[in-house]
C-alpha cells in the first residue's frame, strides 16, 4: 500500500496494552498518523468500554468516550493468564515496532510482557510505559489517576477563583498530556531504532509530563521566591487578560501589550484610562487589575457580548466568547477546518468525530476505521502478522 502524504507512519505495527485514558490515547495519536493499531483487552474489554454515555448495538453496548479515544484501531482479545494466549501475543509482540501499555506498575512483568523479556532477541522494539509517577519515583508502587496526579502535580494550586478551593481542570489533561508525550517519544524512538536496531525503554510519567508543562509556574517560583496563585481566568503579567462578563453572557479580552490596551480603551470609550496612573504600563495594570476589572465590566455590562467581541476583533484586540462544547463544535472553524466530522456507526447511526488537529500537506485526517467491537478484529490479526 502506497503510503499517503496523511500517513506517516504506515507500515508501523503497534500493541496497545491500554485502558481507559492516557495508554489509548497515545495509541489512537500514532494511529491517527497511520499506524497499525492492535488494542489487546481482556474478555471485559477495556473499561472505558462500559463508561456512559452509552447505546446498545446489536446486543452490544457502545460507549461515546470509549469511540472518542480508539478511532483507527482493532481489537483482539487475549486473556494474558492463560497461557496459550499469552504465547500467541509473545508471537504478535515478535512482530510489533511498537507496545503501548498503562496498565499497574509491575504488571507487565508479572505476566511475562515486561521490556526485558520481550525486547531480548528482537529486532527493534519501541517500548512505552505510562504510569502515574514513572519506574524512577518513590510512589512507583502507586496507582494514579488523573485527578490524583493534576493535585500533587501543582496544577491545582494554580487554577480555581482566588476566594475558593483549588480546582481540577475540567479536561483530564493529566492522561492527555503524558499521551502527547508518548506519542512523540515513540516517533523520535523509532528513528533511532531503525537505524541501529536498538530496542528503546520509554518511562512516560504523568506527574512528570504536568510538572514539565507548568514551566511558567515553576520558573515564576525560582525567580521571585514566591508560590504562584489561582487567579480565576486572570494573568500574573498581563492585564486586561482575561474574562469579562457582556450584558448576556462572559467573553475574553487578551489586551497583553500598551498598544492593544490603547485600542481596548478606545473601543469601550474609555481613553482617559490610557494615561491613568494606575494604568500606564502592563506592569501597573496587573497590580491594579482588580479596580481595572471593576472599571470595563461596568462598561461592558451595557451592551452584549456579541458587540464587544466584534468591536474589539475589528480593532485588532483578541477577544472571543466563552462557548460551550455545543457551540464550539457547530462552529464555522469547525466545520472549514475538517476538525469535526460525523462517522456512521452500523446499528447507531450518525456519531461526532474530532479528529487529528495536525494537517501534513493540507490533507485531512484519517478516518478510516471505526472505534472497534470487542475483539473484532482477534483472528484477522493473529493471521495477517505471522504471515510476514
Amino acid at each position: 500500500m502506497k503510503k499517503k502524504p496523511a500517513d506517516p507512519l504506515a507500515g508501523v505495527r503497534v500493541l496497545e496494552f491500554g485502558h481507559v485514558a492516557a495508554g489509548p490515547f497515545t495509541g489512537m495519536l500514532l494511529a491517527d498518523l497511520g499506524a497499525d493499531v492492535v488494542k489487546v483487552e481482556p474478555a471485559s474489554g477495556d473499561q472505558m468500554r462500559a463508561w456512559p454515555p452509552l447505546r446498545e448495538i446489536e446486543g452490544e453496548q457502545f460507549s461515546y468516550n470509549f469511540a472518542s479515544l480508539n478511532r483507527n484501531k482493532r481489537s483482539i482479545v487475549a486473556d494474558l493468564k492463560d497461557p496459550a494466549d499469552l504465547e500467541a501475543v509473545l508471537r504478535l509482540v515478535s512482530e510489533a515496532d511498537v507496545l503501548i501499555e498503562n496498565y499497574r506498575p509491575g504488571s507487565m512483568d508479572r505476566l511475562g510482557l515486561g521490556f526485558e523479556a520481550v525486547s531480548e532477541g528482537h529486532r527493534g522494539l519501541v517500548y512505552c510505559s505510562i504510569s502515574g509517577f514513572g519506574r524512577t519515583s518513590p510512589y512507583a508502587h502507586l496507582g494514579a489517576f488523573d485527578l490524583v496526579v493534576q493535585g500533587m502535580s501543582g496544577l491545582m494550586s494554580v487554577t480555581g477563583d482566588p476566594e475558593g478551593d483549588p480546582a481540577k481542570c475540567g479536561v483530564p489533561v493529566g492522561d492527555f498530556v503524558t499521551a502527547l508525550y508518548g506519542a512523540l517519544t515513540i516517533s523520535a524512538a523509532l528513528r533511532s531504532v531503525n537505524g541501529t536496531g536498538k530496542s528503546h525503554f520509554i518511562d512516560c510519567s504523568m506527574l512528570d509530563s504536568l510538572i514539565a508543562i507548568a514551566a511558567l509556574q515553576t520558573s515564576e517560583l525560582d525567580g521571585t521566591g514566591a508560590a504562584p496563585q489561582r487567579l480565576g481566568s486572570r494573568h500574573p503579567r498581563n492585564a486586561p487578560y482575561q474574562a469579562f462578563r457582556g450584558m448576556d453572557k462572559g467573553f475574553t479580552v487578551a489586551a497583553g501589550n500598551d498598544n492593544l490596551w490603547r485600542k481596548t480603551c478606545e473601543v469601550t470609550s474609555q481613553e482617559e484610562l490610557v494615561d491613568d496612573p494606575r494604568f500606564v504600563s502592563q506592569s501597573l495594570r496587573t497590580q491594579n487589575q482588580g479596580e481595572l476589572e471593576s472599571i470595563l465590566n461596568a462598561v461592558f455590562g451595557t451592551r452584549p457580548a456579541s458587540h464587544w467581541i466584534a468591536q474589539l476583533q475589528s480593532s485588532g484586540v483578541p477577544a472571543g466568547p466563552i462557548n460551550t462544547f455545543a457551540e464550539i463544535l457547530a462552529d464555522d472553524h469547525c466545520k472549514v477546518s475538517g476538525l469535526v466530522d460525523d462517522i456512521h456507526v452500523p446499528g447507531l447511526g450518525s456519531v461526532i468525530s474530532v479528529g487529528y488537529p495536525a494537517r501534513i500537506d493540507s490533507a485531512a485526517p484519517r478516518r478510516d476505521l471505526l472505534p472497534p467491537r470487542l475483539g473484532e478484529h482477534t483472528a484477522r490479526i493473529h493471521q495477517e502478522w505471522s504471515s510476514t
